[in-house]
């Protein structure tokens, strides 16, 4: 997706997340929309995958150069809101992710963690029918080995003031998504007035969908350019 956005003259910044919990994670993402020197004056389409949806939406409060927010298979959550409340809700049923938590992840203690807190892994087994539902065994092997894990806290940090109340908003739905149930998707979209574009694919669309994800990018920009 990022090799079709810049071969269409788009300047594209791919910054980590950190994955330590909501409020860490947004602010970071802050600092570098605001801080950074190559981005100052310039307007920005922020992008969202999965979690990173509720960190774009705290993320983008408080900066005007986020001119359009693009919510891929990704959480959209309200004032108040966590993800896991989020797939809680009846819309959520049927998660991949959802259920006991020992049959869907691995946790790994990390150093400094709050008490209680750990790093969680998709187990090896859950992450290709789950994560990477729709892709091929060597992707889905691949990104399973190399998978990023979240912080459990994460799964319970609230949202803030939500940056779609004043941001155009755009939604990527798989419609075939295991991780967030397509009408969990849909009912978030929805209630951001988000405009929606359903594609045919799991929650990795970015990857198996990009030139449609791409084409939903570039209708953000355009339209809010």
């Amino acid at each position: 997706m990022i090799q079709i956005l810049t071969r269409e003259g788009f300047t594209v910044y791919a910054p980590p997340n950190p994955l330590r919990g909501l409020a860490a994670d947004a602010a970071y993402l802050h600092d570098f929309l605001t801080e950074n020197p190559a981005l100052a004056g310039q307007p920005v389409v922020l992008v969202g995958h999965s979690y990173g949806g509720a960190v774009i939406t705290d993320a983008a409060v408080g900066d005007p150069e986020v001119k359009a927010l693009v919510y891929v298979d990704a959480f959209i959550p309200a004032k108040g809101e966590s993800i896991g409340a989020l797939l809680a809700r009846p819309q959520g049923a049927g998660s991949c992710i959802g259920g006991n938590p020992a049959t869907v992840f691995h946790p790994v203690p990390f150093p400094g963690a709050p008490e209680g807190d750990a790093d969680l892994y998709l187990l090896p087994g859950k992450f290709p029918g789950c994560f990477a539902s729709g892709l091929s065994a060597s992707q889905a092997a691949l990104l399973a080995a190399t998978q990023r894990p979240l912080a459990a806290n994460a799964a319970t940090d609230v949202s803030g003031t939500p940056a779609w109340k004043t941001i155009p908003s755009w939604a990527v739905v798989g419609t075939a998504d295991k991780v967030i149930p397509p009408s969990l998707l849909t009912f978030m979209a929805h209630r951001a007035q988000a405009r929606i574009t359903d594609v045919n694919a799991g929650h990795l669309s970015l990857i198996s969908q990009a030139g449609a994800v791409a084409g939903v990018i570039d209708q953000a920009a355009w339209a809010t350019s």
